[in-house]
């Protein structure tokens, strides 16, 4: 299931046709730090899952979190970017970031009995708050693909602002790899900006990747 209650079929369904049902806003908005603001969209609360981004008091949180203790199977990966606002240039500080991936297995494992989402979204999950300069970090491992490569391997982000109704933003996925593609690039929702990222570093030493996110719009 998606962040949307979206079902998705196995084996033979490509990624072009998983994004495309992914897609509600039809096309592509301008992704770049200074354009035009994103359109205000409709269907911003419409999210499975967002109910986890409010298990953690924001003010016990911090910048950073680590997600996949030393130790864990995978490859080892730094997460790291900006939030801004809407008007793409202010840094926006105090927003909660809620993540959550597969192992390198690419399954949702070992979760616990805490809630409905802890047990649905595995061990690797994980909440961030923004300091004063909008940035965050998350030290995890290198997300798999689900076993039957229906979708690329991906790292689900939700975001929210304070005051406001928590929302998803497009997941980070690595360029280059499996299922990202010209195709999934042509269908990005674009919220919160474009979720694919360049990886740097080595399988061996560790890899980085920056994911910045620009806020959307509030409907009403």
């Amino acid at each position: 299931m998606d962040r949307r209650g979206v079902a998705f079929g196995l084996g033979s369904v490509g990624v072009l046709g998983i994004v495309a049902a992914c897609s509600r806003s039809g096309s592509a908005q301008a992704e770049q730090t200074g354009q035009a603001a994103p359109p205000v969209r409709s269907d911003l609360y419409v999210c499975e899952g967002c109910e986890a981004t409010t298990e953690r008091a924001p003010a016990g949180l911090t910048p950073s979190v680590t997600l996949a203790p030393p130790g864990t199977p995978g490859e080892r990966l730094r997460l790291t970017g900006r939030v801004l606002a809407a008007d793409g240039v202010t840094p926006a500080a105090d927003v909660v970031i809620y993540a959550h991936q597969t192992n390198a297995q690419g399954l949702y494992a070992d979760g616990s009995s805490e809630s409905v989402w802890s047990r649905r979204h595995g061990r690797l999950r994980g909440w961030v708050r923004t300091g004063p300069d909008g940035r965050y970090a998350f030290d995890t491992i290198k997300p798999a693909p689900y076993p039957d490569m229906t979708m690329p391997a991906h790292i689900h982000l939700f975001v929210q602002e304070p005051g406001r109704r928590p929302y998803y933003i497009d997941d980070v996925v690595f360029d280059g790899e499996h299922g990202v593609d010209g195709a999934y690039r042509t269908h990005q929702e674009l919220r919160g900006g474009s979720g694919i990222v360049r990886l740097t570093g080595n399988a061996e030493q560790g890899w980085s990747a920056v994911r910045d996110i620009r806020l959307e719009r509030h409907p009403g």
